[in-house]
């Protein structure tokens, strides 16, 4: 693949269809943090940042596809702190 292909994203998401459920900033963040991870990686011999990395996105492109993080979110810090006796 070349520049001429795309914007990186776009190219990354035809290899990683999960990326489409993400919006399009999010899939430009997406591809941004999965080559600094991948950087990383290389020039340190330690895999787990780049899977790590991967994971990540996948799972919360997988969240946002099932309709997860559209509700509002009920924060349980408002909520008084029941002391056990």
């Amino acid at each position: 693949m070349t520049l001429e292909d795309g914007p990186l994203s776009e190219r990354m998401a035809n290899r990683y269809p999960w990326m489409y459920a993400l919006s399009t900033a999010e899939r430009e963040q997406c591809a941004t943090d999965l080559v600094e991870a991948a950087r990383a990686s290389f020039s340190t011999g330690q895999p787990h940042l780049a899977i790590t990395k991967l994971t990540s996105w996948r799972e919360t492109a997988t969240a946002i596809a099932a309709g997860l993080g559209t509700e509002p979110v009920e924060w349980l810090d408002d909520e008084p702190v029941v002391e056990r006796p």
